[in-house]
């Protein structure tokens, strides 16, 4: 169905529902010189593309973001749903230009329960505030994607973001009880209740959990929490083979260990994140990979005895002298190293893949990775979360040709995901298909499971309106 273009008349509307100050076009921009700042609504963190919205809306509460539905629906008006801007697969680029809606004003914490360990938030609350704030009563909330500090927890629901503790504690969706959800049509929804168990009916929250706002926009969360753990180790584990680092993450598992933890990091990824900080780094010629391992919990004698057990299953490898943190600065100080890889790889032009595969063979999807690399002539730096198998792996422009980086990766970028199914696995863990990786889907899902999906897709939204473009 063809989207129309807005009117003058609804600019008007949209001013009375939402106010003329949190109504911004490209025009009104200009006049106030801050062009700059509304070109930034039409791109994100992928890579370097830009579209161009006709207008950006900034409501405050479920009741506006409801009328500007209805209102979109009505006139056939595209609509991307963007927080922080922090996607990595183009999820929030208005690919159809129309309206970008805004969920930054809905920012409160509306209640932490800590007699039920959960708490009621809104999606434009960013991640670490809120783990910062649930810590304050002694509670834990562990999904931790690397932009913590910037990102909304509604861009993580959109995707069922991990980061580094989704290794023992899981994912977004693993937190999810309960979700306030503004369909395309403007009706107003709650997908469950605020229980541990629901066994009442089809499971909409779970399908709203990494929908990348195609199906509706959440407005309110509940999360289940858990105690905090008081006690880490950190352990930076360097080895001289990278095949042996992928095969020890299963064996740390096999073992009995569960980390709180476990990144795996080849050499380049960390001299290009030290270079980044500016820290001096000194990584012996012979090392070419390292994991860095954490484990928590409440007990510290007993989290002693598990760092016993791993440093008896890295004795079997080709490892060198493994750093034991000593000090919470020490700790703070290889996790910024990890977390700001992917910030060093932004500073070159690069393109991002999100591999998953299960922990075991990440060892065969390394190799596989660095050999289509030299075939087609890209270097690769490579990191991630090796604890649940999710490798990402960034293809860096370099000397590459315009032919080559914008047409020919395609093929590579095929054989990578290609070989992620192949083992198993698929094309992304939690950065979502979005506008960018939607070529490569039909790589890892069936058109049957395509076309159930679309199906859902209908029945939400019958206009089509909401974030179009992206996964299909």
């Amino acid at each position: 169905m063809p989207f129309n273009a807005l009117t003058p008349e609804l600019l008007v509307a949209f001013e009375a529902i939402v106010g003329p100050a949190h109504v911004l076009t490209a025009q009104r921009a200009e006049a106030a010189a801050t062009a700059d700042a509304y070109a930034d609504y039409g791109r994100d963190h992928t890579e370097d593309l830009h579209f161009a919205p006709d207008v950006v809306l900034r409501p405050a509460n479920a009741d506006e973001i409801s009328q500007i539905l209805r209102l979109c629906h009505a006139h056939h008006i595209p609509v991307t749903p963007r927080g922080a801007g922090t996607g990595l697969s183009g999820g929030a680029l208005p690919v159809e230009h129309g309206v970008v809606l805004l969920t930054e004003r809905l920012n409160k914490i509306i209640q932490i329960d800590e007699r039920n360990l959960q708490a009621t938030v809104e999606p434009g609350v960013v991640n670490e505030a809120f783990q910062n704030a649930v810590k304050e009563v002694g509670l834990f909330y562990p999904p931790d994607p690397a932009s913590k500090g910037s990102c909304f927890l509604g861009g993580n629901l959109a995707h069922s973001s991990g980061g580094p503790k989704a290794v023992k504690y899981g994912t977004t969706r693993d937190y999810v009880l309960n979700l306030q959800v503004v369909l395309p049509t403007g009706d107003v929804i709650w997908t469950a209740a605020n229980t541990l168990k629901n066994s009442t009916g089809y499971n909409l929250t779970q399908l709203m959990v990494g929908s990348e706002g195609t199906l509706g926009i959440i407005t309110q969360v509940v999360f289940r929490l858990l105690p905090y753990p008081q006690h880490n180790i950190l352990m930076l584990v360097p080895f001289r083979q990278e095949a042996q680092a992928a095969e020890a993450v299963s064996a740390v598992f096999r073992a009995g260990i569960i980390p709180s933890g476990m990144e795996f990091m080849e050499r380049i990824a960390m001299e290009w994140s030290a270079r980044y900080l500016g820290i001096p780094l000194t990584v012996p010629d012979d090392v070419r990979a390292h994991l860095l391992i954490e484990l928590d919990g409440q007990d510290l004698d007993q989290l002693y005895k598990e760092a016993e057990q791993v440093y008896a299953v890295l004795e079997r490898y080709d490892v060198g002298e493994i750093l034991l943190a000593d000090t919470a600065a020490q700790k703070d100080e290889l996790w910024r190293i990890r977390r700001n890889i992917g910030n060093s790889v932004k500073a070159a032009v690069y393109k991002e893949e999100d591999t998953v595969v299960p922990r075991a063979e990440l060892g065969t999807l390394l190799k596989g990775v660095k050999e289509i690399g030299a075939r087609y002539g890209f270097q690769s730096v490579c990191y991630g979360h090796v604890g649940d198998g999710n490798l990402h792996v960034n293809i860096i422009r370099g000397e590459l040709s315009d032919e080559m980086w914008n047409v020919g990766l395609r093929e590579p970028i095929s054989e990578i995901f290609r070989l992620c199914v192949k083992l198993g696995g698929t094309i992304s863990g939690e950065h979502g298909i979005g506008l960018v990786q939607k070529p490569y889907i039909g790589i890892a899902v069936g058109e049957v499971n395509l076309e159930l999906m679309r199906g859902i897709k209908r029945v939400f939204d019958p206009h089509g309106i909401l974030n179009p473009g992206k996964i299909f």
